[in-house]
């Protein structure tokens, strides 16, 4: 059996770049970072940080692009994936992005502008 699957909580790096396909699809690609904390034998705390690249279609990349600014807390549930190409001198290249399947807004900000407050979503999970 294959199970291929990524949950990730954290804050969004780069916020949402929406675009659309030639065929007229909405797709964006963001960016999350997620932090690990640790203490080590001798008592001294780590803390490390790792960043993802994050791929939406269809309605969860309007949304996110709508609701999720740069700073902002989300989960994301998706599958990785890896593309291959070749760059400009030929050289193979690869990068694992997470298909986001499934997003979940964090909390609204404590105090949101009238602008903001106008468009905060209901607190729910987005689904494609």
């Amino acid at each position: 059996m294959n199970y291929n699957k990524a949950i990730i909580v954290g804050r969004v790096s780069q916020a949402p770049d929406l675009r659309s396909t030639p065929g007229g699809q909405p797709d964006a690609t963001m960016g999350v970072a997620t932090n690990r904390l640790w203490t080590d034998k001798s008592g001294q705390k780590h803390e490390d940080a790792e960043f993802h690249t994050v791929v939406l279609w269809g309605k969860l990349a309007e949304l996110a692009s709508m609701y999720l600014p740069k700073g902002a807390l989300v989960l994301v549930e998706g599958r990785m994936e890896t593309r291959t190409w070749e760059d400009n001198e030929g050289n193979p290249r690869k990068m694992t992005e997470i298909v986001a399947e499934e997003i979940q807004l964090g909390p609204k900000p404590a105090a949101p502008s009238r602008k903001q407050r106008s468009r905060s979503p209901p607190q729910m999970t987005y689904r494609s």
